[in-house]
């Protein structure tokens, strides 16, 4: 395929957004940018949840995976719903009864300043580090298939993608995503349908013959039995309860959009209607991922040495140019959600949990709309750096890496919220970032020694909740009984 032809889609596409931009982000406040006044219908904040959540990781990686893991992934998908249901039921009520623009704002009235800003501090660390691997992967796509021929460094490549999303959230914020993002999740589920389409038709068979095909090959083993393997299925079950729990429910970026509905009943069917078809979208995504292979496999093929490469290298080079087109639309759709919702949110947990935004008088609207711009761009800039340092250490599936970092830099989070929730204790405040900087470290060193430490045991995603139960335990021994309060009102 043509460089020009897949540079000319890419620029197309990304007008067709800046038009988006312009319709939603005329007369925009902080208040739009940040919560989007409060007004987003629900249906569309669940329907454009799907590509935010999936992003280019999803679309491309998880794939590739297939090689390697199997459909044992939908284990992990499955345990989303529960952590999606503890999100309706309990974290939003939550976050809508104390009005929070910024979710990281109630361990401050929970616990005090610095469990604050610890809880604030990783998720901009853990916000950074995700959307900077999502994005790796689609400006790889475009140095690799386009800026590659024209010999445009790959810094060069990531300065423009970090631009163009910079300048269309620039303004608009909460309020253009939602709306980019529904956009972006159809062209994504499309590109997915149509990619299952061509390979059918290439192979010369139908689609209930390939199902067939899929389901009777090794490919298809879901459930791993063997508690030492990290495939293990109740590994992947709990992960991915607590996973959801942590990458969307103590999540700025996703929560963020929740925020935005109308009220928290609107929230709460947002919820539900998107972790059902979540479900069903991320199987899709794996039965595409086997059928990559076994067209590979039919058609001689050889593997990449990435298997996050196998999905752009067989639409782009051998179903043909259209097939290749749908492939770069879907992946570009996939990528740009994740990317502008991480610079927004990031943007707006800097600016009310650092910056005290939302509580100071003396700044007028002007003044903190050009500090937001200010802030928006530093981290713009952030997140150009976090990439080019990401191409030189990525060496396995990006999917793989995104969720092991999630165990290290999510679980003090996972701890400061439950340990919030479920007692009725107050703890020493300045001790809470040191809690949260020992957890992690022992994790990292119980993962690397778990095989000869815990006879042969493999951690997997899981590393997540063990990382939780140490902040947890660490709280615990930082607690100070607080007998004035009753239970009820820890929440608070």
């Amino acid at each position: 395929m043509p460089p020009i032809l897949i540079f000319i889609t890419f620029l197309v596409y990304t007008l067709f957004l800046f038009f988006i931009t312009w319709l939603t982000s005329r007369k925009a406040t902080n208040r739009t940018f940040f919560i989007g006044n409060k007004a987003s219908p629900w249906f569309v904040v669940a329907y454009g949840m799907i590509g935010a959540s999936m992003s280019g990781v999803t679309f491309m990686s998880v794939p590739g995976w297939v090689g390697q893991t199997q459909f044992s992934y939908f284990m992990v998908v499955v345990g989303y719903l529960f952590g999606y249901f503890t999100i309706a039921t309990v974290l939003l009520p939550l976050y809508y009864r104390l009005n929070l623009t910024s979710i990281y704002t109630y361990l401050e009235g929970r616990f005090g300043f610095w469990s604050y800003k610890t809880g604030a501090f990783y998720f901009i660390l853990s916000r950074i580090i995700g959307a900077s691997f999502r994005m790796f992967l689609v400006v790889n796509v475009l140095q690799i298939f386009v800026f590659d021929a024209w010999n445009i460094p790959f810094s060069v490549t990531v300065l423009i993608f970090i631009i163009l999303i910079l300048l269309y959230t620039f303004k608009g914020g909460i309020k253009t995503i939602i709306w980019t993002d529904t956009v972006q999740t159809t062209f994504m589920l499309l590109a997915v349908i149509f990619s299952i389409w061509f390979i059918t038709r290439h192979l010369g068979t139908s689609l209930p013959g390939l199902i067939k095909d899929v389901f009777h090959s090794a490919y298809s083993k879901i459930v791993y039995t063997d508690w030492h393997d990290k495939r293990f299925f109740l590994k992947q079950l709990l992960s991915g309860a607590f996973i959801a729990i942590v990458m969307t429910g103590l999540d700025q970026e996703m929560m963020q959009k929740n925020i935005s509905c109308r009220n928290l009943k609107d929230a709460q069917k947002n919820m539900f209607t998107f972790s059902f078809i979540m479900v069903f979208v991320n199987f899709m995504i794996l039965f595409l991922g086997a059928i990559l292979f076994i067209y590979a496999g039919q058609t001689g093929i050889k593997m990449p040495l990435r298997s996050d490469d196998i999905f752009p290298m067989i639409a782009i080079n051998y179903l043909g140019p259209v097939a290749g087109l749908v492939f770069l639309i879907g992946l570009i759709s996939a990528a740009y959600p994740s990317a502008d919702g991480a610079l927004t949110s990031l943007t707006t947990s800097f600016s009310i949990d650092f910056l005290g935004m939302d509580k100071t008088e003396k700044l007028t609207e002007k003044q903190k709309i050009r500090i937001r711009y200010f802030v928006h761009t530093g981290f713009a800039f952030v997140l150009f750096f976090v990439i080019i340092l990401f191409r030189i250490i990525n060496d396995r599936a990006v999917i793989e890496k995104l969720f092991t970092i999630a165990g290290y830099t999510y679980g003090p989070l996972l701890g400061l919220f439950a340990f919030g929730l479920f007692t009725s204790y107050r703890v020493k405040d300045s001790w809470v970032p040191i809690v949260a900087i020992i957890s992690p470290i022992i994790c990292y060193f119980l993962s690397r020694y778990s095989e000869i430490w815990l006879s042969g045991y493999k951690f997997g995603f899981e590393l997540l909740i063990v990382n939780g139960i140490f902040t947890f335990a660490g709280l615990m021994i930082l607690r100070i009984p607080n007998r004035s309060k009753k239970r009820s009102s820890s929440s608070g």
